[in-house]
């Protein structure tokens, strides 16, 4: 099979296809699946650069991706939830190894993708779709978060246009919050039409005294990961929080202490649960999947190019094509 992978860190030109061994038969309660479709993240390309510490590495040459959308191949013998010719979407862990055309996962990674929803679509909601609901619900807890008399609460998210940032101002917006987004001015009108009440030009000379003017807000999602604490929680409502994506950058671990209320870091979780909420909401048109390139297999190294020109919504790797 082929795969998409880098044997030395760098820009995106070290990334290279390879011919390898397909998988084994699954065991267990493993799914082979047929890749369709994987989609670049920031994890992925910082990994290829070598910003990030290593976190599970296997073998170099290494082989990035994280969320897969396929077909079962075969089931191992322990397997309940799927059949051979199902279609998924599945988060794989951090050894990674999603740009291949197919990947051996285990089931309760995986959420079956409703007929509406195309491939590509499901591959792009996979990681940066579960990041941003995770941080929102369970490290936000969004829908406790309401103002004195039902008032919806403010959510600011800050990095608006990327992958995450993209699909929470719309969770945010479907659970009733009151959102304000921060991106880069050729962006505004493009977060504003997924949902956002109010986009800031993150370049303004005038931001701070805009977001005092927006909030003070119940919870901040720091969806680009580039914002230190310090600098979000001055527009904290009381009792608020600021969710950052990024569980192991320096300035993310030096604010992360015990019991403290008004910051968090995700970690985002395979949940088939919240997956497959997610997908539901694609199949009924009230989450909008901003797929911006999709790239075939043997230009993965464009993919990334696309990936990292700080454009808007995700780059996904078609791997039929």
């Amino acid at each position: 099979m082929r795969v998409g992978c880098f044997a030395s860190f760098g820009d995106a030109s070290v990334m290279r296809i390879e011919r390898r061994a397909a998988p084994a038969a699954p065991c267990g309660a493993e799914l082979l699946v047929g890749v369709d479709a994987s989609s670049i993240n920031g994890t992925d390309l910082g990994l290829r650069r070598g910003d990030l510490p290593p976190l599970t590495w296997g073998r170099m040459p290494f082989v990035p991706g994280f969320d897969v959308a396929g077909r079962v191949l075969a089931t191992g013998p322990a397997v309940t939830a799927f059949s051979v010719g199902d279609r998924v979407a599945a988060l794989l862990p951090h050894r990674g190894g999603g740009l291949a055309e197919q990947v051996l996962l285990a089931q309760d990674r995986a959420a079956r993708i409703p007929d509406a929803v195309a491939a590509t679509d499901a591959a792009a909601v996979t990681l940066a779709g579960l990041t941003a609901l995770q941080a929102l619900h369970r490290h936000g807890r969004l829908r406790a978060r309401q103002r004195p008399g039902g008032r919806p609460p403010r959510v600011l998210v800050s990095g608006a246009a990327g992958g995450i940032g993209s699909f929470g101002v719309q969770l945010a917006a479907l659970a009733g919050g009151e959102v304000t987004g921060t991106t880069s001015a050729a962006k505004t009108g493009w977060v504003r039409d997924l949902g956002a009440h109010r986009v800031l030009d993150r370049r303004a000379d005038d931001l701070a005294a805009q977001l005092r003017v927006a909030g003070p807000f119940e919870l901040v999602l720091d969806a680009a990961g580039r914002s230190r604490h310090r600098e979000l929680a001055p527009y904290l409502a009381p009792g608020g929080i600021v969710v950052s994506v990024r569980p192991l950058h320096p300035d993310v671990l030096r604010a992360l202490r015990p019991g403290r209320a008004d910051f968090a870091a995700v970690r985002t979780a395979a949940r088939s649960a919240d997956l497959a909420a997610l997908l539901h909401l694609v199949a009924t048109g009230r989450l909008r999947v901003p797929v911006e390139h999709v790239v075939g297999l043997g230009d993965v190294a464009r993919a990334h190019e696309l990936a990292e020109s700080e454009g808007r919504g995700k780059v996904v790797v078609d791997l039929t094509a």
